[in-house]
């Protein structure tokens, strides 16, 4: 997949089928679209294109937003990557771009810069300053531009179609397995290891203290978790159980992501490791003693290899 940036000495590239979206995560409903786009312009002899953005338009248009993301950059780039699109355009989204109408947007950048002949519309895609007008204005500016728009219908499942901001309610309710589904993989988060005070040690459970490496990326619910572990420079991914919260046994502090790497041995701090959510075991909750939290930690020790070993992940 080549990706475009756009710049002054870019020239234009080959005719296209494009859509256009930030495309949070790359779920079902994303590459559905995505796949449709690829049979246009496969059936119309264009290149098939994604275009998206390199931040979350909302935090140029409000300072104070935070986003809960589900991908960064990078791993939407990867995961656009693995749809069979043949392009990525990765526009640099700032108040100049704000500032376009949905007309202007469509006729300077879809099809002047990047050649957008056929273009699909997501169902529930507005795009253009203060996302003002929809899919009938984009047809009328479309045949006037000698652009051909149409629309695409939602991917369902359950009788809920399926979005970014479902994925993110699930994950944020601590539903890793139905977030999973519609993702279409495992819920991942990355980061740097830390020191931690080393209270899991004591009681023999060393857990990894992880400082997730993108400060927008969502985390999921407080509770304890079973995952598949990816460390910096390692073969395979180990099973792992997870505890996201503030260990309100202990001191009840701000919240945590640590992980209990079965199998592991040896020094992870400095290193990168990734985690993706298999399945959510139990709420996080204050135990009145260590000893009692201890024999709680081996019964959910037992259940994350159970959980991993029934999906077919941890080996």
């Amino acid at each position: 997949m080549d990706v475009i940036r756009l710049s002054p000495s870019v020239q234009r590239p080959a005719p296209s089928a494009a859509t256009v979206g930030f495309f949070d995560g790359v779920h079902r409903g994303h590459r559905y679209l995505l796949a449709h786009v690829c049979d246009v312009a496969r059936g119309a002899g264009l290149r098939a294109m994604a275009v998206t953005f390199d931040s979350h338009p909302r935090r140029v248009l409000r300072s104070d937003y935070h986003p809960e993301l589900l991908s960064t950059t990078d791993e939407k780039l990867a995961l656009l990557a693995q749809t069979g699109i043949d392009a990525c355009a990765l526009l640099h989204f700032d108040e100049q771009m704000a500032s376009l109408s949905a007309r202007d947007f469509m006729g300077q950048v879809l099809l002047g810069r990047l050649g957008v002949r056929r273009l699909v519309i997501g169902y529930d895609n507005r795009f253009g300053h203060g996302r003002a007008e929809g899919f009938d204005d984009y047809v009328r500016y479309g045949r006037e531009l000698g652009v051909e728009v149409e629309r695409w219908r939602p991917m369902e499942m359950g009788g809920v179609s399926v979005s970014s901001s479902v994925v993110r309610s699930l994950l944020l309710a601590g539903e890793v397995e139905m977030a999973g589904r519609c993702l279409g993989y495992r819920y991942t988060l990355g980061g740097t290891v830390v020191h931690g005070r080393h209270v899991g040690t004591q009681m023999g459970f060393p857990t990894a203290n992880i400082v997730p490496a993108d400060a927008c990326k969502l985390v999921p619910a407080a509770g304890v978790y079973a995952a598949e572990a990816r460390v910096e420079g390692g073969l395979r991914p180990l099973p792992a159980m997870v505890n996201i919260g503030r260990r309100p046994t202990f001191d009840d502090g701000p919240v945590s992501i640590e992980a209990h790497l079965i199998g592991f041995s040896g020094d992870l701090y400095g290193r990168s490791v990734s985690l993706a959510f298999a399945a959510r075991l139990r709420d996080e909750r204050k135990f009145r003693t260590a000893a009692e939290l201890a024999c709680q930690l081996r019964r959910d020790l037992d259940e994350t290899e159970k959980r991993l070993r029934d999906a077919g992940g941890g080996a």
